[in-house]
C-alpha cells in the first residue's frame, strides 16, 4: 500500500511547487496534479508529485487522518523515520531562529 501525504503549497512556479509538510518543506512536481495549484492550496504528495489538489472542505479532515495514522504507527518503521524528519526539522528551524 502506497500513502499520498497532505502538505500546503507555500509557492507554485510553472511545474514545480514549495510545499509544507508539517514544517519540513519540499519541492513538489506539479504535473500529473487534477487541477491548477497555487500558493496556500493543499495537495496529496505521492513520491514527489503531486497526484491530487485536496478540496478546502476536506483539508481539515485530511490532515487529522493522516496525524491519527501517525500516532497509531507507534512502532511502525516509516511513521518512525516521518516522525524523526519532523522533530529534526523543527530542531532546525529553532537553530536558524536563534542565529538571527
Amino acid at each position: 500500500m502506497c500513502l499520498g501525504v497532505p502538505g500546503r503549497v507555500i509557492q507554485a512556479d510553472g511545474l514545480v511547487a514549495t510545499v509544507d509538510f508539517w514544517g519540513v518543506c519540499r519541492e513538489i512536481r506539479l504535473d500529473i496534479v487534477d487541477q491548477p495549484v497555487e500558493a496556500g492550496d493543499y495537495i496529496l504528495n505521492h513520491v514527489g508529485f503531486a497526484i491530487r489538489k485536496i478540496p478546502s472542505e476536506e483539508v481539515e479532515e485530511t490532515l487529522a487522518l493522516y496525524e491519527e495514522l501517525l500516532r497509531a504507527a507507534e512502532n511502525d518503521m516509516m511513521a518512525a523515520d516521518v516522525r524523526d524528519e519532523l522533530r529534526a526539522s523543527a530542531a532546525r528551524q529553532a537553530r536558524e531562529g536563534s542565529d538571527a
